[in-house]
């Protein structure tokens, strides 16, 4: 095979895995109801405010998506001001989707959430392929791009209606300049100052996206200038002052939101993060790594299936991490790869020292969480796909180097088929299940579903309400095409006065006359012997508890038969 043949089967290869990588992430992209937080992506990106909801009235399901109606004239200013006021995220994901939603409608509202973050993951898929191929090989740029295609942890995030997909993507580019500059460096090269500007840009831009890019940027200078010491004597002049230059740069354009950064560090919204238990963060941690390639049915799974599944997690996980360890090792010992390999290990290293800092440091347990995972993903994948590919072309050589290929190939195959299955998992919802189980709810409050439905939902805070309006809309797909729908209500009652205040504006709401109804009390920091035996509702009616109808899901949930 000649030289353009190869380069065409290359591109063909390359074009494949890309649409294969779309296909997944589009593939079923609205089955799932969205939950809390993708209800706040839509709240802030709508470009709606807390005072523009319906709160301590009764209205109709059938209402429902007239509250998610965009804003056309909301502004990325007025955006970031409601950020700043009701959130703790920057603003810049969320005025991209404003600009997104008002392109595709909000008819179908979650697909045209989602399908935000997973265009963007499909470019991190081309990024990954560019940076692979640029500091290892070609063939390593296209195994890291076929890794990231069919991971199911970066096809979950691509699936989410959050700000993962595009700082990890930022996290790509950003590395497509620093190890060039580091290249330079280290031959006597200054680098241009256009690759300084790009990569100050890449990273300041990031940080308007997510605070955890912080993270990464932090991670960046402490490998460049860890490198730089080492190097010390082969550094060209200016150096130290190029570097101070963008550090200062980045800084700099952070500073309007610096005192917002600093303000929403405190905020309680972040207070639901457990403190860290001994070593169990560490174990999570590495439980973390494993979802990134494989991920096999385990959660709310009957003992007969989580036990295989586990096992095989493990097996097969501690495998792909052992052959990624000799990949790596040998990538260190070869003069070309050393520079790439020590550079994304240290940005790795860097990261998880971070986090080990919030967690142990601040008590804030961020293992619980994969999905921040996103911050060193992209470094994972490339590392894991230049160690699989350490030995391609071996063939030519002795019968040792020939075994180290085919083996190589097989570990390939191997790894590659085992990511697509637990893809094909993510799709199907049996992994990464969404938080609260707004469809478990749904089903669980329509056992019934020909009687009228009313659910109340008590709240404190805008962290409340998006898990109500989650619920919501799970309900409202659960009914979508029935005539029942008509038959449902919703109502959002404050809980600052406590709940004998909910109770008390039950009893004056102006609710619906019928004959019977199921009332649902979702009621967050209630225990179950604190719900009341009986309510009383408008109409003069009374509710009885249904004490074999309550659920918990983190938060409690009780089912009242009026009549």
């Amino acid at each position: 095979m000649n030289l353009r043949q190869k380069l065409t089967l290359h591109y063909f290869a390359l074009a494949g895995i890309i649409i294969l990588g779309t296909a997944l992430r589009f593939w079923h992209l609205d089955l799932k109801p969205l939950w809390l937080d993708e209800v706040l992506t839509a709240f802030f990106s709508l470009g709606l405010e807390y005072n523009d909801l319906p709160l301590d009235v009764v209205f109709p399901l059938s209402t429902l998506q007239e509250f998610f109606t965009l804003q056309p004239e909301a502004s990325c200013r007025d955006i970031a001001q409601t950020l700043a006021q009701q959130s703790t995220h920057p603003p810049l994901f969320f005025c991209l989707m404003h600009s997104w939603l008002r392109f595709t409608g909000t008819e179908q509202l979650a697909w045209a959430l989602r399908s935000f973050p997973a265009l963007i993951g499909v470019g991190a898929i081309a990024a990954i392929y560019v940076l692979n191929r640029l500091i290892f090989s070609p063939i390593a740029g296209l195994i890291a791009a076929a890794l990231m295609a069919v991971s199911p942890f970066a096809v979950y995030l691509s699936q989410e209606a959050r700000h993962y997909t595009l700082p990890m993507l930022l996290i790509i580019l950003a590395l497509l300049a620093l190890i060039p500059i580091q290249q330079r460096l280290y031959h006597q090269q200054l680098p241009s100052p256009w690759l300084w500007l790009g990569w100050g840009m890449v990273n300041s831009i990031g940080c308007y996206v997510h605070y955890f890019f912080l993270l990464a940027v932090i991670a960046q200078f402490f490998t460049l200038i860890s490198g730089m010491i080492w190097y010390r004597r082969r550094l060209p002049g200016g150096s130290w002052i190029a570097v101070a230059l963008v550090m200062a740069g980045i800084a700099v354009s952070y500073l309007p939101w610096w005192g917002m950064l600093l303000a929403d560090v405190g905020r309680q919204e972040t207070n639901w993060l457990p403190q860290p238990d001994s070593i169990t963060p560490l174990v999570q941690l590495l439980v973390g790594w494993l979802l990134m390639v494989i991920a096999l049915p385990v959660e709310n799974q009957p003992w007969w299936i989580v036990i295989p599944m586990g096992g095989l997690t493990l097996g097969l996980g501690g495998w792909i991490i052992w052959r990624g360890g000799v990949g790596v090792k040998q990538l260190l010992h070869k003069p070309a790869t050393e520079l790439a390999t020590l550079t994304l290990f240290g940005f790795t290293l860097a990261v998880l020292l971070q986090f080990l800092a919030i967690i142990y440091l601040l008590g804030k347990d961020i293992s619980v969480v994969p999905r921040y995972n996103f911050v060193y993903y992209p470094t994972i994948c490339a590392l894991l796909a230049a160690s699989l590919t350490v030995n391609h072309g071996a063939s030519q050589g002795a019968s040792g180097r020939r075994g180290a290929g085919v083996r190589g190939r097989w570990a390939i195959i191997l790894t590659l088929t085992i990511s697509v299955v637990s893809t094909v998992c993510v799709v199907a919802n049996l992994v990464f299940l969404k938080p609260y189980y707004p469809q478990q709810v749904a089903e669980n409050m329509t056992i019934e579903p020909t009687v009228p439905l009313m659910m109340v939902m008590g709240y404190d805070d805008l962290q409340d309400i998006g898990l109500g309006l989650s619920f919501a809309k799970a309900l409202e797909n659960v009914s979508e095409g029935s005539s029942q729908q008509g038959d449902r209500a919703i109502a959002f009652l404050s809980r600052q006065q406590g709940y004998d205040g909910i109770w008390q504006q039950l009893s004056e709401l102006t609710i619906p006359s019928v004959s019977q109804l199921n009332l649902w009390v979702i009621a967050p920091g209630l225990k179950r012997q604190d719900y009341p035996q009986h309510l009383a509702i408008a109409n003069q009616k009374t509710c009885i508890l249904d004490p074999s109808q309550h659920y918990r899901i983190g938060i409690p949930y009780q089912l009242y038969r009026c009549g």
